[in-house]
């Protein structure tokens, strides 16, 4: 069975880290772009950050950009998402997903609809 699990989420104080973990099971990640995304209650999911398969080309959606890394480890087949100063306004469920769809700057990571496997999501909340 081919799929995606994140794991890593939790409940964290304002100004608090988390590092949210994606691992495929059932095919290699090594030749996919994955995206981390993520939706709020009452909100569309939007895209959070994003990594080419080889994690040479990376981007980040604004409101997360230099709070927030992603990396890969091939040789283990999992993506990370290393959450630093984390807002309030970060709560969601976070999702992981793969797309065969390559990532090659300077063109834009693939667009939603071309992510073909999706994890089950993990929570993150951020609150004091």
């Amino acid at each position: 069975q081919l799929q995606l699990v994140e794991s890593g989420g939790g409940l964290v104080q304002p100004g608090g880290s988390l590092r949210l973990s994606c691992a495929s099971s059932g095919f290699t990640l090594d030749y996919f772009t994955v995206g981390w995304f993520r939706q709020a209650p009452g909100k569309e999911r939007e895209g959070v950050s994003y990594i080419s398969s080889s994690g040479g080309s990376t981007s980040y959606a604004s409101s997360v950009k230099g709070r927030f890394t992603i990396s890969r480890d091939n040789a283990k087949n999992t993506v990370y998402l290393q959450m630093n100063n984390l807002k309030p306004e970060d709560t969601a469920v976070y999702y992981c997903a793969s797309s065969a769809v390559a990532y090659v700057e300077p063109l834009p990571p693939p667009q939603e609809s071309e992510y073909d496997y999706w994890g089950q999501g993990t929570q993150v909340t951020v609150s004091s």
